[in-house]
């Protein structure tokens, strides 16, 4: 992780477009930051210059129980006196996961007064509005094929039946998962941003849309600013080409001129559709947008 230089961070604000847009995956790959480096990294975060940009940080589920012997640690080595302020995360459970694991995460964490559970993550399936999730944020990863359009139509349902719920798609490629190119992921966007909320994991590592090493192998990544530009276009109700175009554009600073010209009720439409996306390294996407002007620093 670059040096990190800390300001007070509550006068530190980036207006609504990039308020809380990258959530902090330390831990998930490709980063796979162990469990402590990724806790005190992102108390560092929440005190650096960009602090306003990073949201919560991303947990496992199944790994509640290291957690709570991380909190323990730090606070055994903590200043007599200071309190920390609750840890904000959301909890993650990847597709195919045994949905057990997310409620007896949240059962183990309910009276833990050091963590704030702000969200959890966890495939889409059948069923999912019996697992007790009603008084905590959802994020459905949504599965490609059929169940695709299945999965989107039941958050836009529940979403009327006023669950705090949004969906999610996978931009970056697994083992099981290839990379979504920019047809694909232009279809999502106009499938979802109309009426459904999104939010992005995996393959968001920069401001642009190109090329990069991710683990020593070249990778095709998205781009975030390649994605608000898409999202505003999905939602003025643009063409799949026109999406698919948009998300294809290499010029960093054409987007960023885009986006630096929105309005503030302009950005925070889009930024209402498209809620915020887990990135492994925030200071990567975070040092790329202040060089291109849309973040200042210190």
């Amino acid at each position: 992780m670059p040096p990190v230089t800390t300001t007070d961070a509550s006068t530190a604000s980036t207006g609504p477009l990039l308020h809380r847009l990258v959530d902090d995956a330390a831990v998930f790959p490709p980063g796979n930051a162990p469990l402590p480096d990724a806790v005190r990294g992102h108390a560092l975060h929440r005190e650096a210059w960009y602090a306003d940009v990073v949201g919560p940080l991303l947990v496992p589920a199944a790994a509640v129980a290291d957690l709570v012997r991380v909190l323990d640690l730090r606070d055994a080595v903590a200043v007599p006196g200071v309190v920390a302020d609750p840890l904000a995360l959301v909890l993650v459970a990847r597709p195919g996961a045994d949905p057990a694991t997310m409620t007896a995460a949240l059962d183990a964490l309910r009276d833990e007064v050091r963590v704030r559970v702000v969200g959890v993550e966890l495939g889409w399936q059948q069923g999912w509005r019996s697992l007790g999730l009603d008084d905590v944020t959802v994020a459905l990863e949504v599965p490609r094929g059929h169940d695709h359009a299945v999965a989107v139509a039941d958050v836009h349902s529940a979403l009327a039946q006023g669950w705090p719920v949004v969906a999610k798609f996978r931009t970056g490629p697994t083992a099981a998962w290839a990379w979504p190119d920019e047809g694909e992921l232009a279809s999502f966007l106009r499938l979802v941003a109309p009426e459904v909320p999104f939010k992005l994991t995996g393959g968001l590592h920069h401001a642009v849309r190109g090329t990069y090493e991710v683990a020593g192998t070249p990778e095709e990544n998205h781009g975030v600013l390649n994605v608000l530009v898409a999202t505003s276009a999905a939602l003025a109700g643009a063409g799949q080409d026109e999406v698919a175009a948009l998300l294809a554009v290499h010029d960093a600073v054409a987007l960023a001129g885009l986006v630096a010209a929105w309005p503030d009720d302009t950005a925070a439409t889009v930024r209402a559709a498209f809620t915020a996306y887990g990135c492994c390294t925030v200071t990567d996407p975070v040092g790329e947008l202040a060089d291109l002007g849309l973040l200042a620093r210190p």
